[in-house]
């Protein structure tokens, strides 16, 4: 299934500034019984964004009209527990097409880029400073260039270099995920596999 294609992306951003962030909490597991990847988005957080009579809780960043965006900025070791796919799907699905994290689990970065949303690993320091941006100005907007893997706090013009591995990173450009690229280089796999011995 291909996604939109990645390039640069200028938004707003939802702080979440809780470390230690896990996939049951990202998406409960009582919420894991669809097989399709749609859905999810009403359910990302949702014993922190409602009550048990399903009211929203007024105190969640999720349920406060000031913030809002397609990049959701985490704090550190973001997605941690089980290798639930449903929690990036969850994010997907809610909007965000970005998680800015100062440390990401290794399972949740990697299902993230299979689905489109990209991970963005920053220092602590500067995942700090867009907590502090976004605190005093929630309009306060991020650049994210993925071709030049920087992130930019565009107020200050503040900017950081990301990692993302050039297989992810040409898959996201284009829209692709594993299998679109197999299917893109289809041509090269057949003219290798008629060459090889029988």
């Amino acid at each position: 299934m291909a996604y939109d294609k990645f390039t640069t992306l200028t938004s707003t951003a939802v702080p979440l500034s809780i470390e230690n962030v896990d996939t049951d909490q990202i998406i409960p597991a009582r919420f894991l019984k669809a097989t399709e990847r749609v859905g999810f988005g009403d359910n990302l957080f949702r014993d922190w964004r409602y009550n048990n009579d399903d009211s929203p809780k007024t105190d969640f960043v999720l349920n406060n009209p000031i913030y809002g965006g397609k990049i959701l900025v985490g704090g550190r070791n973001f997605g941690s527990g089980s290798s639930r796919e449903h929690a990036a799907w969850a994010v997907y699905d809610y909007g965000f097409r970005a998680v800015v994290s100062s440390f990401f689990a290794d399972i949740f970065r990697n299902n993230c880029l299979n689905i489109g949303v990209l991970p963005v690993q920053i220092s602590t320091e500067f995942a700090n400073k867009i907590f502090i941006a976004i605190e005093k100005d929630p309009t306060s907007e991020i650049e994210i260039n993925l071709p030049a893997q920087t992130i930019t706090l565009l107020a200050s013009g503040e900017k950081e270099y990301f990692d993302i591995s050039g297989y992810k990173k040409d898959n996201m450009i284009n829209g692709f995920d594993d299998i679109d690229y197999l299917q893109n280089i289809k041509t090269e796999v057949v003219e290798f596999a008629n060459k090889l011995p029988y």
